[in-house]
């Protein structure tokens, strides 16, 4: 996803929503969810049922679902009924969570159909648009589905979906996966049905309900693009949101298949600039016209890759989706418009970096944070993250790293990964050992910070760490007068370069560093 200003004003509200209280149930992997909504135009209350297909690992006596219950403000979901079949269900449910009273054996797998009902207090977004037009969006990230679906609210726990939304006929319905149906009903009512059989994460689940205009620009290696847009942005969105096509087909040939059977850009009421949902990506209602556009495109399309097909295990290790985007982006944009981009968007994600590093003292993998997931969406997770793999390019070089990605992008497909995970498959790309190199930059906080001086010796100048802990690095710099591109490597707190007298150096000129100075 891509950050965007109304999230950073709401950051206050979701920090104190509960989206933190997710129980992960180890014993159960959700294989499927049959989502089914009833939507109205007279109020914002939902009917829902939803089937939950689980597999048990372990033998169980309760299933415990993510759920948030109703409020004395009236929102929330009140779970009105559980079955199996035609067997009855006992439940409890608090303001969190959805317990089921069941009695199962490792291997088994059951099929729940829940039904409930309620206002959403987040997570599906019932709102009026720019045009004054009511809308109803997803937006679950990080774990905000629990908010409208019983579900095991984790990016570990990912499942294949049906979604089927009956809502006032004038409305339009686009989601994850392919539609299937569409059938009007009595009192201008209209059924819509789409499948997704690849399995996701809770996080990437979409439904969009409003008054779209619908385009079809192209095709990209065999992938529908479609671009979503209300009616009143029709000329201009149809033909901002159609780069689309030419991006995916750049990143198929980069990284690999697309997952999906098709692809949507939709203008929606999201707090983010952009939520990659998988094969449905939401964009903030004003990206239409944004100068910005191509960029934020390109990098809710990497997340299709990155954080959609292959999910990180859990949230500290969310780098793995917002740095692989941000970089991703930054090659797209090379390969756009050359290398000057890509260091110019290099040097603005290395100010970023810094900057935050002055204020928090944390590493990129961050295990020591236990809730406040939105917090995480920072510099340490997007542009440091994105850094990190620039990095990592210039030492395994470019071959070996784009080998290496497409690797790890096939081997975890459709499955969860964490860090070490890429790294592994990084060193069987390259056959170096990158121990060192993921321990610093990514489990250690802070970047290294530079200051060059005038050695006490003749013609030399002194390269300082001043950080506290000491970095392992290739410094590149190019001495005043003499364009050869010199490199040492620097590992101690003091390192000494001999200089012609008088002449000065300038580091890093080929922007390839994340440093401070």
């Amino acid at each position: 996803m891509n950050i965007y200003k109304k999230l950073l004003a709401a950051l206050p509200l979701l920090l104190g929503t509960g989206v933190a209280a997710i129980a992960q149930d180890i014993k159960a992997d959700v294989q499927h969810y049959d989502i089914s909504l009833i939507l109205n135009d007279k109020t914002d209350k939902i009917q829902g049922v939803t089937g939950i297909t689980v597999r048990f690992k372990e033998n169980a006596s309760e299933l415990l679902l993510d759920l948030v219950g109703r409020s004395t403000k009236d929102t929330g979901m009140a779970v009105s009924a559980v079955t199996e079949g035609k067997v009855r269900i006992p439940f409890r449910q608090n303001d969190q969570h959805l317990r089921l009273n069941i009695q199962v054996k490792k291997g088994e797998t059951h099929t729940y159909r829940i039904v409930y009902s309620g206002i959403p207090k987040n997570g599906l977004i019932i709102s009026h648009n720019m045009f004054g037009k009511r809308t109803f969006f997803t937006d679950n990230w990080p774990n905000r589905a629990h908010y409208w679906l019983p579900c095991i609210d984790h990016p570990s726990d990912k499942a294949a979906v049906d979604i089927t939304v009956t809502a006032p006929a004038h409305y339009s319905l686009v989601a994850n996966g392919l539609k299937t149906e569409e059938v009007r009903l009595p009192g201008k009512l209209k059924r819509t049905h789409y499948k997704e059989t690849v399995v996701l994460p809770t996080k990437v689940f979409a439904v969009g309900v409003a008054d779209f205009a619908i385009d079809h620009p192209g095709d990209a290696d065999g992938i529908p693009v479609y671009s979503y847009v209300f009616p009143e942005n029709k000329e201009r969105g149809f033909k901002d949101y159609a780069i689309a096509v030419d991006v995916l087909r750049f990143f198929i040939n980069r990284l690999g298949p697309f997952a999906y059977k098709k692809l949507a850009n939709v203008q929606s009421r999201t707090m983010f600039g952009g939520m990659e949902n998988a094969g449905a990506i939401f964009y903030e209602e004003e990206s239409v016209g944004l100068k910005s556009l191509e960029s934020l495109i390109a990098h809710e399309i990497a997340h299709q890759w990155f954080g959609d097909a292959v999910t990180e295990t859990s949230w500290e290790h969310v780098w793995l989706s917002e740095g692989f985007a941000t970089y991703m982006t930054n090659v797209y944009m090379e390969q756009q418009y050359g290398v000057d981009t890509l260091h110019a968007g290099l040097r603005a994600d290395r100010k970023r970096v810094v900057a935050f590093a002055e204020r928090r003292h944390t590493p990129v993998v961050d295990t020591s944070r236990q809730g406040g997931y939105m917090q995480l969406l920072n510099a340490n997770s997007y542009q440091k993250g994105g850094w990190v793999l620039h990095m990592l390019r210039r030492q395994v070089g470019d071959s070996l790293f784009w080998k290496g990605v497409r690797a790890y992008f096939a081997a975890y497909n459709g499955r969860n990964a964490n860090t070490e995970d890429f790294k592994k498959e990084m060193e069987k790309a390259s056959g170096q050992d990158l121990g060192a190199f993921f321990q610093q930059w990514l489990y250690t906080p802070g970047v290294p910070v530079l200051s060059v001086h005038k050695g006490t010796e003749p013609n030399t100048l002194v390269v300082e760490q001043q950080q506290e802990h000491l970095f392992t690095f290739p410094l590149e710099y190019r001495v005043e007068g003499n364009p050869a591109l010199q490199r040492i490597t620097i590992k101690d707190r003091v390192t000494v370069l001999p200089v012609p007298a008088g002449q000065q150096i300038q580091l890093d000129p080929e922007t390839n560093l994340l440093f401070n100075s």
